[in-house]
């Protein structure tokens, strides 16, 4: 059985990985050439900034980054204690 703090990362993991496909996806309806790095940076895009649905899916990818940041965080956290 995988231990249940590699499995909750690995989850988030995936997760991430196909949130940034769909954020990815979405962004290339308006802007084709775009890549996953330009849009990071999807204020460079004036066409983006009336896309409220891009806004929200690239809200809900950077809330799952910092959720699989602030485990890792409290899993570190928590090692150099013991």
């Amino acid at each position: 059985m995988q231990d249940p703090v590699e499995a909750t990362t690995a989850l988030l993991d995936q997760m991430i990985q196909q949130q940034t496909a769909k954020v990815l996806a979405l962004g290339r309806k308006w802007v084709p050439h775009a890549t996953d790095e330009d849009l990071r940076n999807a204020e460079d895009f004036k066409i983006l900034k009336d896309k409220p649905i891009f806004h929200y899916e690239d809200g809900i990818l950077a809330g799952l980054i910092a959720a699989r940041t602030a485990l890792l965080h409290e899993i570190r956290s928590r090692r150099t204690v013991e």
